[in-house]
């Protein structure tokens, strides 16, 4: 029952996260007339140095962020690509309790290696297919001119005759904060993921208290909540717990052999598991001196923690093109390292 609840939990937190974020960067752009699209979408290298700094951040609060940009096609999949390729996801945190002199080089090396995988995929898909926008998902460049972020006639009037759905969303929003505030649900120790998730939440409470009712209505209510929130929940849900299924039945430690060519596969088979704790193995077996740098850098590079598992939710093809390619990359700069010596 703990179990079920943990992953129930986890769904819970990382869809309302993910909703919110969903939520702040419509809002920037409506707020902007569209300037902050502009500006993601301006430079291809700023996008891909961006992108493989904010998913190096330990956690996985910078690839959430990174999922939504793309969601909303503020950036592309070669962006995508370069974050979730420097992701390490709470592992980082490990590594750099436990061999900070090894992993900080080789968070630095993840990021080089993100931005030039970033520049490849998108020049490759460019000759092969151009990419498709979904249309729900587009930043509304026509919303710019007439939506407007804040009422005209201020913010106590949406307060006087409130719309029950607004109503109801400030509601849950502030027991979801309350809930973080205590240790309820989320991270339970005061780092700064657990400050990030509560920032983001009140964040989103005021979005929704202050927001006017055009961008209330077409933004947050119809496109974030009734089309994209239940989806992403399920999505969330069954991806935690399959992943968690599998977690309880297979010993992974037991899977790691003498052969290192075999672990190397190995290792950057389960870094396409999208969930932190499997690749904690090869963490724990290369501070111990029981596994090559090469080992662990495959399993690096094709691990992301669970920052990947929304965008199932909206991109299926998207998922496994992120995942093929850092994979493909896992396994050549493993092989080229083992081989190598390292």
């Amino acid at each position: 029952m703990a179990v079920v609840l943990g992953v129930l939990e986890d769904a819970v937190v990382i869809s309302i996260f993910v909703a919110v974020m969903m939520l702040t960067v419509e809002y920037v752009n409506v707020w902007s007339k569209g300037a902050f699209a502009r500006m993601l979408q301006g430079s291809r290298f700023r996008q891909y140095l961006l992108a493989a700094l904010l998913g190096a951040t330990p956690g996985c609060l910078g690839v959430f962020v990174l999922v939504t940009l793309h969601v909303q096609r503020g950036i592309t999949i070669g962006a995508l690509v370069a974050g979730m390729l420097a992701a390490t996801g709470d592992e980082l945190f490990v590594m750099l309790a436990m061999f900070p002199r090894t992993a900080l080089p080789l968070v630095a090396g993840l990021v080089v290696l993100g931005v030039l995988a970033g520049w490849a995929t998108d020049a490759v898909i460019a000759r092969v297919t151009p990419r498709e926008c979904a249309e729900c998902c587009e930043f509304a460049e026509d919303h710019a001119a007439e939506c407007d972020c804040l009422p005209e006639s201020g913010v106590l009037a949406l307060w006087r005759r409130p719309r029950l759905e607004r109503v109801a969303v400030v509601i849950a929003g502030a027991a979801f904060v309350v809930a973080l505030a205590m240790g309820w649900i989320g991270p339970r120790d005061w780092d700064w993921e657990r400050v990030g998730f509560l920032v983001v939440g009140c964040l989103g409470l005021l979005i929704v208290a202050t927001s006017s009712e055009r961008f209330f209505r077409e933004h947050l209510w119809t496109h974030v909540i009734r089309e994209h929130l239940p989806r992403l929940f399920l999505w969330t849900l069954g991806a935690l717990a399959v992943v968690t299924a599998v977690e309880r039945s297979v010993e992974v430690g037991t899977l790691i052999a003498e052969n290192r060519w075999l672990v190397l596969v190995l290792a950057a088979a389960v870094g396409v598991i999208p969930e932190s704790g499997p690749h904690l193995v090869f963490v724990t077996l290369f501070a111990g001196g029981s596994l090559p740098l090469s080992v662990l850098v495959a399993n690096s590079v094709v691990q992301d923690g669970h920052g990947m598992i929304p965008l199932l939710a909206h991109s299926r093809r998207d998922f496994l093109v992120v995942k093929a390619v850092n994979l493909a990359i896992g396994l050549a700069v493993g092989a080229a390292m083992m081989s190598g010596g390292w």
